[in-house]
C-alpha cells in the first residue's frame, strides 16, 4: 500500500513534465541522465570550421544567458487527522519557496568554459537539489550533483499496530554530493576524478530487546561514506577502455541514553516479577576502510562481431566497537536469571573481498540474424572475529565468548540468445539461461535457532520474445521467463517461476495514441519449511492526445493490480508454525490536460489510487496550476493541491489537507 501511495504522489510531477515548456524544470533528473544529456547535444551538432578570433560564435542576437528562476509562497491548510502520516509521506510545509531555477550561461570568448548550466529545484522543501554542469570542449567536463532530504518516519503500524506508540521512528537529514571533473574529453585519453560523498545525522526512537520484552528508547544517529576514485578512458573507434581506483571511508555511530523508568511492551509478570528498565546508556561506533579495483572494456573488431568485459575487485575491511550499561529489573531467559544492571562490551572485526566480473559478445554471422552471449560472476568471501564480555554485576556473573563467523557467497550466471528477423515485420527471440553458485555461512558458538549452514543453487530459465510491428501505426510486444530451481539462497527468491510481459502501442490518429501493457509474475517456492507462494498480476491501459495547431494536450493511465502472497514462519513467542498471508488487489487513475487559453497556461488534472485486500486504502491528489504572463519576461503562477490517505483498518493513520503555492516566474 505505502509504495504504491509513493508512486502516485510521483504522477502528479510526471504529468505537469509534459505539460511545461522547454525551459521548465525536469523533476530530479539524475546524474546519470545529466551526463548522458550534456554531450549529446554537443554532439548533434554539425561540424563548422573555427571562427576568427574576433569573432563570436554566438549570433548577435542570441542572449549570453538563457532560463528561469521561479520563487513563491505556500499555504498549507490544518491537517486533518494524523499530522504524523502526513509528514512521513508528504511533509509539505507552508513558508517562502524556491521553487526551481534553471538557466545556462555562454561565453562567447570561451575563457573559463563554452557552456555552464545550472539547475536547483525545491529549496524549502525536504527534497532539494542542485545541478551544475560546466564544458570545454576538447578541455574539460565537470559535473556537480548535490542533494539533500529530511527523512521523517513515525507510523505506529510500521512497528507494532496493536501500539500506539512510538516504537520505531526517524527524524533525520541526508545530504548526498557527487562532483566529476574529466579532462581532455573526446581525446584519446581523458583522465578523470569523482569524489561522492553521503551523509545523514538526526534523531530516532529504537527498541531495546532482553529478557523477552521490548523497551522504545531515543537514539542519536549519524553516518558518512567518503568514496574517492580516478583513472582515464581510453577511447578509439573500435574499443573503448576504463582504468579506475578508488577508496572508501565509512562511519556509523548510534548514541543511545534513557534514565526515565520504562516498563516496555509486556506489563504481564515473568514468573512472579514485573520487568521493567531503568537507566540505559548505548553507544556503538563502526569504522571501515576500502579499496576497489575497475577495468572496462568494450572492442568493435569486425562490423559483425562486439565484445564487452568488465571487472571489479574490492576489499573493505570493518571495525566495531559497542558498549552497554543498563538498570533495571531485567532477566536473562536461556538461565532464568534476574539482575539489576549489566555491563555489555563488544570489539570486533571483519574483511570481505568482493570480485564482480562479466563478459560477454554479440555476433551477426547473417543478415538478420543476432547471437548474445553473455557471462558473469559474483564472489564474495567474508570473515569476521569479535570479543564480547557481558557483565551482571548485581549477579557477580561475567561471561567472555570469542565468537568468529564467515560468510562464503558465490553467484553465477550464463545467458545466449538468438535474435532472428523473420520479415521487416517480425522478430522473434529465444534463448536460455543457466545460474548456479552456492553460499556457506557460521557464527561459532551458535546461538538461538540452528540454521542451515550451505546451500547450493542451480536454475534453469527459457527465455523467449516476440515482436510484431504490421504497420507504423501498430506494435506488439511479448515476452515469457519461465525458470526451473534446485535450491535458493533466500526463502522468497526466484524459484520455480513464470514471468510473462505484453505491450501494444496504437496510433489511431496522428495526434491520438493508445498503449497498454501486461505483467504477470508467478513464483513458487514448494520446500518443507519454506512454502513459499508469490503472484503478481499488472495491467496498465494509458492514453495520449496531442493535437495538432492547437495548444491542449492530455494524457489518462489506468492501472490495476493484484498481489497474493503466503509463507511459513515460526510464532517468536512459541516457536511454533504459522502461515502469513497478503493480499492487496489495487486500482490507479491519473490524468492530466494542458494547454493555453490566451497566453494563460493551464494544468489539471491528478492522480488517485483505491486498494483492497489485507490493507485496504485509498489516496486522492487533485491539482490545478494556471501560469499568466504579465509581460515578456515575467509571470505570475498560482498552484492547488490537495492531498487525501485514507486506511480501513488503521484510521488513526488517515490525513487530509489543501496546498496553495503562488509566486512569479522570470525568464530571459
Amino acid at each position: 500500500m505505502r509504495a504504491t501511495i509513493l508512486l502516485l504522489m510521483a504522477m502528479p510531477l510526471l504529468g505537469q513534465d509534459a505539460a511545461k515548456p522547454a525551459d521548465a524544470p525536469k523533476q530530479e533528473a539524475t546524474k546519470e541522465e545529466a551526463k548522458k544529456e550534456e554531450p549529446k547535444k554537443e554532439e548533434a551538432a554539425p561540424a563548422a570550421a573555427a571562427p576568427a578570433p574576433d569573432a563570436s560564435p554566438l549570433p548577435s542576437n542570441e542572449s549570453w544567458i538563457t532560463g528561469y528562476v521561479e520563487a513563491g509562497y505556500r499555504w498549507r491548510s490544518g491537517i486533518g487527522g494524523s499530522a504524523d502520516t502526513w509528514r512521513s509521506l508528504v511533509n509539505l510545509g507552508s513558508g517562502p519557496k524556491f521553487t526551481g531555477t534553471d538557466f545556462t550561461i555562454l561565453d562567447p570568448k570561451h575563457r573559463l568554459f563554452e557552456r555552464l548550466r545550472v539547475r536547483a529545484y525545491d529549496w524549502g522543501d525536504p527534497w532539494s537539489s542542485l545541478h551544475i554542469f560546466a564544458e570545454k570542449r576538447g578541455l574539460y567536463k565537470f559535473l556537480a550533483d548535490f542533494r539533500q532530504m529530511a527523512y521523517f518516519n513515525n507510523l505506529p503500524s510500521y512497528a507494532d499496530p496493536t501500539f500506539l506508540i512510538d516504537q520505531q521512528s526517524f527524524d533525520t537529514k541526508r545530504r548526498m554530493g557527487s562532483y566529476d571533473f574529466e579532462m581532455f574529453n573526446g581525446h584519446l585519453i581523458s583522465p578523470y576524478l569523482n569524489y561522492e560523498r553521503d551523509s545523514s545525522s538526526g534523531r530516532s526512537v529504537t527498541t531495546f530487546q532482553t529478557g523477552g520484552n521490548e523497551y522504545a528508547v531515543p537514539s542519536l544517529m549519524r553516518d558518512t561514506t567518503d568514496l574517492f576514485r580516478g583513472g582515464f578512458h581510453v577511447s578509439g573507434n573500435r574499443y573503448h577502455l576504463t582504468l579506475e581506483e578508488g577508496g572508501t571511508i565509512f562511519r556509523n555511530d548510534q548514541d543511545t541514553y534513557t534514565t526515565k523508568t520504562n516498563p516496555g511492551d509486556n506489563p504481564v509478570p515473568f514468573i512472579g516479577q514485573t520487568l521493567n528498565l531503568g537507566t540505559l546508556s548505548q553507544a556503538y561506533g563502526v569504522r571501515g576502510t576500502g579499496t576497489h579495483s575497475k577495468v572496462i572494456g568494450t572492442a568493435s573488431p569486425f562490423s559483425w562481431l562486439d565484445l564487452h568485459a568488465n571487472f571489479l575487485f574490492s576489499q573493505p575491511s570493518n571495525s566495531l566497537n559497542y558498549q552497554q550499561y543498563d538498570t533495571g529489573n531485567l532477566v536473562v531467559l536461556s538461565t532464568l536469571l534476574f539482575y539489576t544492571n549489566e555491563q555489555y562490551l563488544v570489539s570486533a572485526t571483519s574483511k570481505l573481498p568482493h570480485t564482480t566480473a562479466d563478459a560477454g559478445f554479440e555476433i551477426r554471422p547473417f543478415s538478420g540474424i543476432r547471437i548474445q552471449q553473455s557471462w558473469m560472476t559474483d564472489r564474495l568471501h567474508n570473515s569476521a572475529s569479535a570479543n564480547q564480555v557481558d557483565k551482571f554485576l548485581s549477579a557477580g556473573l561475567t561471561t567472555t565468548t570469542l565468537p568468529q563467523a564467515y560468510l562464503a557467497y558465490n553467484y553465477n550466471q550464463s545467458e545466449t540468445s538468438i535474435f532472428g528477423e523473420v520479415s521487416k515485420s517480425l522478430t522473434l527471440r529465444g534463448g536460455y539461461r543457466y545460474v548456479w553458485g552456492d553460499v556457506r555461512d557460521a557464527v561459532l558458538p551458535p546461538e538461538a535457532l540452528t540454521t542451515n549452514p550451505s546451500s547450493t543453487m542451480h536454475r534453469h530459465v527459457g527465455l523467449g520474445a516476440i515482436i510484431y510491428r504490421p504497420s507504423p501505426k501498430l506494435s506488439l510486444t511479448g515476452e515469457l521467463e519461465a525458470g526451473q530451481s534446485t535450491g535458493e539462497y533466500f526463502r522468497t527468491s526466484l524459484y520455480n517461476y513464470t514471468k510473462v510481459r505484453m505491450m501494444g502501442r496504437y496510433r489511431l490518429t496522428n495526434t491520438l495514441r493508445i498503449s497498454g501493457d501486461f505483467n504477470y509474475l508467478d513464483n513458487r517456492n514448494p520446500n518443507n519449511g519454506t512454502s513459499y507462494l508469490f503472484r503478481n498480476q499488472r495491467e496498465s491501459l494509458a492514453l495520449d492526445w496531442t493535437p495538432k495547431g492547437d495548444n491542449w494536450t492530455f494524457e489518462a493511465n489506468y492501472t490495476r493490480c493484484d498481489a497474493h502472497s503466503q509463507i511459513s514462519y515460526l510464532v517468536p513467542q512459541l516457536l511454533s508454525p504459522a502461515l502469513s498471508v497478503y493480499r492487496d488487489d489495487c486500482h490507479a487513475l491519473s490524468g492530466f490536460l494542458n494547454g493555453t487559453y490566451r497566453k494563460i497556461k493551464i494544468n489539471a488534472g491528478g492522480a488517485a489510487s483505491w486498494t483492497s485486500g489485507s490493507r485496504p486504502g485509498s489516496y486522492y491528489q487533485p491539482l490545478a496550476k494556471v501560469v499568466a504572463p504579465v509581460n515578456k519576461s515575467l509571470s505570475v503562477f498560482a498552484e492547488w493541491r490537495y492531498y487525501g490517505f485514507a486506511e480501513t483498518f488503521y484510521a488513526y493513520e488517515s490525513f487530509r489537507t489543501h496546498l496553495l503555492t503562488a509566486g512569479l516566474r522570470y525568464t530571459r
